[in-house]
């Protein structure tokens, strides 16, 4: 059986997309104070999931006890960790202190997942220092008790870069194994079909070419992903505010070849909640936790918005729309601070658009199987 299906629903209503953006909350540290009067989270807090299948907590990773009181005797089949490769709760660190505290949520890690069960870790390449902190966080990982497996490279459509170099396009991510676990190898497999002809070889008598002698008619991903798309403005799935998100597609392929339903997928930073809709899309557990309040509340308005609307994200709107435009102060510092001009054109035309998709959904978006 298969692990979800597809909506398939004719498009007889659009909606022009919302213009309503909100800058990058991790480098705009009025900002960051202005939406946490609007945030149900503090410190130490831990949401559960009314349906019983997610858990959100706002704690440090590092801390062995907190992770304890989010796991409860439970453990997961995979990990899922996108830390922040050189900011800590807006704190620059320097590399050596960098690993010092990765060291911790990885031991912690460790200790959380069964013995037979997956890790990734998605990691930044300084191109312009000597490739940090990746290199010194593989070696840190040598001594972690987790076992490498494959260094995959999902490629963006845009990059950065000068005359005089190569563009980046690239996001880093490492694979490592705890003991002997699943792997879904039919979830490896990409939406794009072989066209490539070759390969001969003599089976049973008969010349046979690969295209016969293959398990599926679309290629294998491999460790090199360039199928999927990365997330920008006018994508559903986008969360303006969030930095560096990761495609809703990526993480779902991970869950899928990693885990099975209902097992627990745990994610040390939660950020724009990304890994939460992919195990809600998919029929897993998510346990989460981010440091900041702000990062948990749009975690957990993420996933209610997914199941009022069965929108992945806000486009090119944001969760905090009617706060901002209910806050004079919040508001104000907007329109000042960025020249944002907001009118209360913007609350109706967000309500119309939620209306909207949860009547039209665009087809092939994948939904929990119950």
């Amino acid at each position: 059986m298969k692990e979800f299906y597809f909506l398939l629903l004719p498009q007889k209503l659009k909606c022009k997309m919302v213009n309503f953006p909100l800058p990058r909350i991790d480098i705009d540290f009025e900002l960051h104070k202005l939406l946490l009067k609007h945030c149900s989270f503090k410190q130490g807090d831990i949401w559960e999931d009314t349906l019983g299948n997610h858990r959100i907590a706002c704690i440090d990773a590092s801390d062995e006890s907190s992770i304890r009181k989010l796991m409860r005797k439970e453990k997961a089949a995979l990990a899922i960790h996108d830390p922040p490769y050189n900011f800590v709760a807006f704190d620059e660190r320097d590399l050596k202190i960098f690993i010092e505290w990765s060291k911790q949520w990885i031991m912690h890690t460790y200790n959380w997942l069964l013995p037979d069960s997956s890790l990734y870790v998605w990691l930044g390449a300084d191109q312009n220092n000597h490739f940090q902190p990746l290199p010194d966080f593989i070696s840190m990982m040598k001594e972690s008790g987790f076992g490498s497996r494959s260094f995959i490279t999902m490629r963006n459509q845009r990059g950065y870069g000068t005359q005089k170099n190569w563009m980046s396009v690239r996001q880093e991510l490492l694979y490592y194994i705890k003991g002997n676990p699943f792997f879904g190898i039919n979830s490896e497999y990409t939406d794009i079909p072989k066209i490539l002809r070759g390969y001969y070889k003599k089976v049973n008598g008969r010349v046979t070419e690969n295209l016969e002698r293959g398990k599926s008619e679309f290629i294998r991903a491999g460790n090199v992903w360039v199928d999927i798309q990365q997330v920008f403005y006018r994508m559903e799935e986008n969360v303006n505010g969030c930095y560096a998100q990761k495609p809703l597609k990526a993480i779902i392929r991970i869950i899928q070849a990693n885990s099975k339903a209902n097992e627990i997928v745990l994610d040390f930073f939660s950020h724009s909640g990304t890994t939460v809709i992919a195990s809600e899309i998919t029929g897993r557990n998510c346990y989460t936790c981010d440091i900041d309040p702000v990062y948990c509340e749009i975690t957990k308005r993420r996933l209610e918005n997914y199941r009022k609307t069965v929108k992945t994200g806000w486009q090119n709107s944001n969760p905090f729309a009617e706060e901002i435009l209910g806050d004079k102060k919040l508001r104000s510092y907007l329109e000042e601070r960025y020249n944002m001009k907001l009118n209360s054109n913007l609350r109706s035309s967000s309500r119309v658009s939620s209306r909207v998709s949860s009547r039209n959904k665009l087809n092939n978006l994948p939904v929990r199987e119950v």
